[in-house]
């Protein structure tokens, strides 16, 4: 049994084939998680701000895009969009281009979308969440609203919305295997085209999870590090 694991895996392959896919997982995980949690904190401010009309769109958006599938959000984005990107390619002359690189474009925008709906109720919790002594030593000092904000406010929610951030990258993680339905190959797609290939799909599910089950825990021990460093010299209440 281990000389045929050995023989489907090193010799014929498809270790490197699912590497290749987890590679690609970790892409769109993280440029969509980057992407997504750069555009919830703005949001998210507006939202924690009530800014009027704003904030109702940025809840309209996150109530709607938390509310449905994530597939479902991949096949809007890709079948709504599709048609214009490869007229706009053809006119400039790149659309053999553009038609290779579009699934990993909607992938990571999927990701992204997904990833800051969630993000933005994080970070919104965690500005809600600031100790209101701290913003009233702040008045004391006389800090100036924008420097109250900038200087006491952010980073501190930023510092304990971590966790919940940590929460959406492994869900994050997680949701990179939709992306598939627009012809990416990522970790999930490479099992099963191998399991499919191969007529062993217990064997490569169980890689696939295994490498899923290894991402997550690298996550949690960087995160870990991470909440370490930026909570020295705070006392658990």
């Amino acid at each position: 049994m281990l000389h045929d694991i050995w023989v489907l895996m090193i010799e014929k392959g498809w270790l490197l084939a699912l590497l290749r896919g987890a590679g690609i997982t970790l892409l769109i995980g993280f440029l969509g998680a980057v992407i997504g949690l750069a555009t919830a904190i703005p949001l998210a401010i507006l939202r924690w701000r009530r800014v009027p009309a704003l904030s109702q769109l940025v809840d309209a958006y996150s109530i709607v895009v938390r509310g449905v599938p994530g597939l479902l959000v991949i096949y809007l984005l890709f079948f709504g969009s599709v048609d214009w990107v490869q007229k706009i390619a053809s006119a400039f002359g790149y659309a053999e281009s553009a038609e290779n690189a579009y699934p990993l474009i909607i992938g990571i925008a999927a990701i992204a979308a997904i990833s800051c709906a969630y993000s933005i109720e994080v970070i919104r919790g965690a500005l809600q969440a600031v100790p209101a002594g701290l913003l009233e030593a702040a008045r004391s000092l006389s800090l100036s609203p924008r420097v109250t904000f900038s200087r006491v406010t952010l980073p501190l929610a930023l510092r304990l919305a971590l966790g919940g951030i940590n929460n959406v990258w492994q869900m994050t993680i997680k949701d990179t295997s939709l992306v598939s339905v627009v012809g990416m190959q990522e970790l999930m797609r490479a099992a099963a085209v191998a399991a499919g290939i191969t007529r062993s799909p217990l064997l490569f599910y169980c890689m696939a999870a295994a490498m899923f089950f290894g991402m997550t825990v690298a996550s949690q021990v960087l995160f870990n590090r991470v909440e370490k460093h930026f909570n020295r010299g705070f006392t658990r209440g």
